[in-house]
């Protein structure tokens, strides 16, 4: 695995968290999102955040959203455009599904945690990969209060490193055909089976209430 590409997905990652938290041109922040959804669902937490993920495997299913992306906000020139567009709307929404669990999304531990969801069943292999001690289930309150910022380092590598092996069928592996990992496939469009295994990995981290 070369430093290089895990370079690009390290960038890839943080560009797209930040414009996840912060706003991308039109599109509001999970924060908004967040709230908007537990308006939606009479601030019943688990009811919004499953109906969050419904709508990501559905409206936010377009490709035409993906693609628009690119238009409303100005992207790295290292960064494949249909890799940040994944990356943005997958930790859009697992960052709005930590929002309306109660975490400040702001928190660098926090980003580290919503980074960890993208692997989805893998979550808790690669947290355990770079030494830290948990069960065989991810949660982020199980975790939160042990990460450093030496651990963030770590993790945030293993989950580059995790996306791109599984990116990579073959010995090259290329950076643009990365979205069915996180979400997507050719034309933008997203593979629902995976956004529900993402979605309802961050819903099992974050959440308490059962």
């Amino acid at each position: 695995m070369s430093d290089s590409n895990l370079s690009v997905i390290g960038k890839a990652l943080e560009w797209s968290y930040d414009k996840a938290v912060n706003g991308a041109g039109v599109l509001g922040t999970a924060q908004e999102l967040g709230d908007e959804y537990l308006r939606a669902n009479n601030y019943n937490k688990i009811d919004a955040i499953n109906s969050l993920i419904r709508w990501q495997n559905t409206k936010a299913a377009t490709g035409g959203f993906v693609t628009n992306l690119g238009g409303l906000v100005t992207l790295p020139v290292s960064i494949p455009a249909n890799m940040a567009s994944s990356l943005y709307i997958q930790l859009r929404m697992i960052a709005a599904i930590a929002h309306i669990s109660g975490y400040n999304v702001v928190d660098d531990r926090v980003k580290t945690l919503c980074f960890v969801c993208l692997t989805g069943k893998s979550a808790a292999d690669v947290v355990k990969s770079t030494g830290v001690q948990i069960g065989t289930k991810f949660t982020a309150s199980a975790i939160q209060k042990y990460i450093t910022g030496e651990m963030i380092k770590s993790i945030n590598k293993a989950v580059g490193f995790r996306l791109l092996t599984k990116a990579g069928t073959t010995g090259v592996i290329n950076l643009t055909k990365m979205v069915p990992l996180v979400g997507g496939v050719v034309g933008g469009a997203f593979d629902g089976i995976s956004t529900n295994i993402v979605g309802n990995t961050a819903r099992d981290a974050f959440i308490t209430e059962k």
